[in-house]
């Protein structure tokens, strides 16, 4: 953890500040904070040919980050520490490396990998949706399997759920999405600077008001811009306007869900006056 450079939740750091470890040092110090801390974030990029590892982790209320070259093959850290599963499949999936004996390598969507180098899912893209997709499997002759989606009624997006039940108990739920996928992070890179701030908002339209300010804080951050406090109020109310609706229409699609149609009726007319108040 000494290794790692401590970081202030509000401390801009650039990317030339963060050291660069040995790869082996970098792993066991992420390791050891996750251990009773958490991966806020652990992902690949690759920089004039070069692939490295960037991490950032917290323990308490302190945020470590580092960072470390990427080896085409190297040991996965999920053996050791669940809470890496999904970022070194995604690695795997982006980037074409291999996590050496990950418990549970398979995609994350469905891409093939930004290096057109040979994909480690065996996978060939031939396919419009996603394919061969190995779903943990429970056997036995009163084990039901119950498949949902991708295409659903509601107006949810595309997501295929597998349930391993035995009666009425769930023993597994597997969910796979990537049916509608669209590449933002790519997109993200490759767009010009002017169309950014578009792809940001149409991330996903629950979420258009938190979605485009997390892109704008990360542009005024790395210009050291200072917003005004009149601004940071009004960010502020839309915020927590777009909040209020998606929980009061998470309860109105429960209520729904339950057959108890006279709320879901009234939070349904909620969720609309607070969506009309972002408008204005």
């Amino acid at each position: 953890m000494a290794d790692l450079l401590q970081v202030a939740h509000s401390q801009v750091i650039r990317r030339s500040d963060i050291p660069l470890m040995e790869f082996d040092l970098f792993q066991s110090a992420l390791l050891k904070i996750a251990r009773e801390g958490y991966v806020v974030q652990y992902f690949a990029y690759e920089e004039q040919g070069e692939l490295f590892a960037l991490a950032i982790m917290r323990q308490g209320d302190r945020l470590y980050t580092g960072s470390a070259r990427l080896p085409e093959v190297f040991t996965a850290l999920t053996v050791k520490q669940p809470k890496f599963n999904l970022f070194e499949r995604e690695m795997a999936e982006q980037f074409g490396v291999m996590p050496e004996g990950h418990p549970w390598f398979k995609m994350v969507r469905y891409e093939k990998n930004w290096r057109n180098v040979p994909d480690v899912f065996g996978n060939d893209y031939s396919e419009d949706i996603p394919g061969r997709y190995p779903y943990y499997r429970v056997h036995g002759d009163e084990i039901h399997e119950v498949a949902v989606g991708p295409i659903h009624a509601g107006i949810i997006e595309p997501g295929h759920f597998r349930f391993q039940c035995i009666g009425e108990r769930v023993l597994h739920l597997e969910i796979s999405h990537g049916y509608q996928h669209r590449g933002v992070e790519r997109l993200m890179v490759d767009a010009v600077p002017l169309r950014r701030p578009f792809i940001a908002e149409s991330i996903a339209g629950d979420t258009a008001m938190a979605e485009s300010l997390s892109y704008t804080q990360i542009i005024e951050a790395l210009g050291e811009v200072e917003v005004a406090d009149e601004a940071r109020v009004v960010r502020t109310m839309a915020l927590e306007l777009e909040r209020l609706a998606s929980h009061v229409g998470d309860l109105g699609a429960l209520s729904a869900d339950v057959a108890f149609t006279p709320p879901a009726a009234f939070f349904g007319r909620m969720r609309g006056e607070f969506l009309n108040l972002l408008l204005l």
